[in-house]
């Protein structure tokens, strides 16, 4: 059976954690969906890891890890990650899989990503990419124009030859749209002739390595990357990444059948932050926005950039659990409310005055939003050393079990730190 970590608001949750936590208990850790424009941290000791790409089951030197289908991969950015964690001191080779049906992502993605960001802001609608070539690899896939890791590792010569026809092709057509731009294809071609041989012993049949680690029982866990929030069906579009980021990517981007899933933990921030452009209906824009985001050190693994910071908002979690099904959640950075004397949650949106039922589809609607909120007094003492969710001040446990109560699915993980242990676990 299939665990799944899934992110329940616009990224940056700090999936990571529970993806670490979890995986001293499992025998797989799998990536569904994304690239290398996530981002996930996980401090061992003194030790801080970086993923962006790699799964993070990688920490457990006894989990084995696959980048499944779903997951477009930079070739240059998987092999920096890998040397990277194997200089820090992980034995990362030989327990690291990736999919053969896996999408490419190219350079020319990675320019032609940034080219598109500088054309929308023209006229003031970028969206606010990492820029890592993402979006124009799921577009090639989608237009079925893509090349996958099997086109590039097959070792049969007419195989490279049909290879770099199609790479040629694909180069051909995004000049025809953004027009003569600086890039080298032969370049490039030349770096992918040699990762042909080094990328070929990772390459698996990850639908058959899935099947065969659920015929086995094994202990499977899913790592999903951004969150609900910014996904392409259901996110706040058009600002949302271009991958099924929910429940759904799960199974599209692993091949595994549904009823193989069992649990699905979300994480939650005990606030809420986003990255990149579109309406964010909780944002302060004021002290209390300054203050999570310099305590919360809210900014990005992968891009460095500042999030955007705001009040809990219970009507996207909500919103977020209908989609995905939440079995139990993981309240996150709770320390970061320490200081505050009260503290706002974000409990319905009224639009002309009428509450709505659910979570707005067109943004012009969800900018005008009014937020309601209820209020909370803070606990205004220091819980980073608490070691037992019991031990939290009463404060702090009426905010979470409100929580609870609101989106009817229970509390399982409270983070009160960013230590590996800062994390207290309630007896469901």
């Amino acid at each position: 059976m299939c665990d799944v970590v899934l992110g329940a608001q616009w990224g940056d949750e700090g999936k990571g954690k529970l993806v670490d936590l979890l995986c001293d208990d499992i025998d797989v850790c799998a990536r569904c969906q994304g690239g290398n424009n996530a981002g996930h941290t996980i401090v061992v000791g003194k030790t801080k890891y970086d993923f962006h790409m790699l799964p993070s089951g990688l920490v457990n030197p006894k989990c084995q890890n696959v980048v499944g289908s779903g997951v477009v991969v930079h070739v240059p950015s998987f092999f920096q990650e890998l040397e990277n964690l194997e200089a820090k001191g992980l034995d990362c080779r030989d327990r690291l899989f990736v999919s053969s049906r896996a999408h490419l992502v190219f350079n020319f993605h990675q320019r032609t990503d940034k080219l598109k960001e500088a054309e929308l802001s023209v006229n003031k609608k970028s969206i606010g990419t990492t820029g890592k070539g993402i979006g124009p690899t799921y577009s090639t896939k989608a237009s079925r124009s893509g090349l996958r890791v099997h086109h590039l590792v097959n070792p049969a010569p007419e195989a490279w030859e049909e290879f770099k026809t199609k790479y040629y092709r694909l180069v051909d057509s995004r000049k025809k749209r953004y027009g003569e731009f600086e890039y080298d294809p032969e370049e490039e071609l030349a770096q992918y002739a040699k990762y042909r041989e080094q990328l070929r012993p990772f390459v698996v049949d990850s639908v058959v390595f899935m099947h065969k680690a659920i015929q086995q029982k094994k202990k499977i866990l899913v790592e999903g990357a951004n969150a609900l929030m910014l996904d392409i069906d259901f996110g706040t579009y058009p600002y949302v990444t271009s991958s099924s980021t929910g429940i759904g990517g799960v199974l599209t981007g692993l091949g595994v059948p549904p009823h193989n899933i069992n649990k699905v933990y979300g994480v939650v921030k005990a606030y809420t932050t986003r990255v990149g452009e579109g309406p964010f209906p909780t944002e302060q824009l004021n002290e209390v926005g300054e203050k999570l985001q310099d305590i919360g050190a809210e900014y990005g693994v992968t891009t460095g950039r500042k999030r955007r910071c705001g009040w809990l908002d219970l009507v996207v979690l909500k919103y977020s659990n209908m989609i995905n099904g939440y079995t139990s959640l993981n309240i996150t950075k709770l320390d970061v409310l320490d200081t505050f004397k009260t503290i706002d949650v974000g409990v319905a949106y009224k639009l002309d005055g009428k509450v709505l039922e659910g979570f707005p589809e067109d943004l012009l609607e969800l900018a005008r939003v009014e937020v309601e909120y209820k209020t909370f007094p803070g606990w205004e003492t220091d819980i980073t050393q608490i070691k037992k969710y019991e031990d939290l001040p009463e404060n702090a446990k009426k905010y979470l079990a409100f929580i609870e109560e609101y989106l009817e699915t229970p509390i399982q993980w409270v983070g009160t730190g960013p230590a590996r242990d800062s994390m207290l676990e309630k007896e469901l």
